[in-house]
């Protein structure tokens, strides 16, 4: 079991650096962060873009995995998001990971003043990034026409450093995304949610292991075998914040390996809202991490 925490883009790097400094210091295998351009109700307070977050993480750290959690096309474009990937994937000399989704409703469509999408069109439009995204990592030269998206000589030079690109983490929990992550994706991450939030943490967990079971179809439908593709689960969709206590951490991690999962995401504590929590618990957890690796 390998985990992970993210760490929201909402504080100034005064205090934001520091953080992803400790994470590495405290054992966690990777890191990631929010690509929005605002989330919730946090749209109204200090909020900073992933690509120049995850650049001066590179900095500052020298052995975890640094990722996007999520990017999407409600904003990002596959030509010149491909020159922000390759050049993060070079800046952390490898450690980039692609956390990749189809993205939502909400203020990242809203604030560019495009209609509203469908679920359908959204994985239709996430499944064309998706591969004109790969297409263009992976190739010098790309020219593209398709029913989202354009490129005319796209180019890569000189590609990415992880070969043939940086692995692509594709969120997803319907089927249909689950078919897409079980084909285009070097890892799957689910929130554990389809439809409304469930209310109960053993809910949740029941949702979870459906949605499991949907990715091993979704992968035999593919042609591969249920083991290929690490699985990352986000411990805190859940209505119990992982972090509330070092037990209830541990016993998330358990019981995401019971399910099969490779790696497990938990969130740095906040002071209030989203991701309240007290960092002494966190330290605890650290404490805790050689272990659980083993669970």
């Amino acid at each position: 079991m390998r985990i992970g925490i993210v760490i929201l883009p909402d504080q100034r790097w005064s205090v934001a650096g520091r953080r992803w400094q400790r994470a590495e210091e405290y054992g966690f295998d990777h890191a990631w962060t929010y690509d929005h351009l605002g989330w919730r109700d946090l749209v109204d307070g200090p909020w900073f873009d992933a690509v120049p977050t995850l650049t001066a993480a590179a900095m500052v750290t020298r052995r975890i995995r640094l990722g996007t959690y999520v990017a999407s096309p409600n904003f990002r474009h596959p030509v010149h998001f491909a020159r922000e990937i390759t050049a993060l994937d070079d800046i952390s000399q490898g450690r980039l990971l692609l956390g990749l989704g189809a993205g939502g409703v909400g203020f990242d469509s809203a604030v560019l003043g495009e209609p509203e999408m469908t679920p359908r069109a959204r994985v239709d439009r996430f499944t064309e990034f998706l591969e004109l995204l790969g297409t263009i990592l992976e190739s010098p030269s790309t020219n593209w026409s398709g029913d989202y998206y354009t490129a005319v000589d796209a180019r890569s030079t000189p590609g990415p450093r992880q070969q043939p690109r940086p692995p692509f983490v594709v969120a997803a929990n319907g089927p249909r995304a689950l078919r897409l992550a079980a084909r285009h994706g070097d890892g799957w991450v689910t929130t554990g949610i389809t439809g409304a939030a469930p209310e109960t943490a053993g809910e949740w967990w029941a949702n979870v292991a459906r949605i499991a079971a949907g990715f091993d179809r979704a992968l035999d439908e593919a042609g591969k075998p249920r083991d290929a593709v690490p699985r990352y689960l986000n411990l805190d969709s859940s209505p119990v914040y992982s972090l509330s206590s070092a037990e209830a951490f541990e016993d998330a991690v358990g019981r995401a390996g019971e399910l099969g999962f490779t790696d497990a995401i938990t969130h740095w504590p906040r002071e209030s809202s989203w991701y309240a929590g007290d960092e002494k618990v966190l330290e605890s957890v650290a404490a805790r991490l050689p272990r659980l690796r083993l669970s």
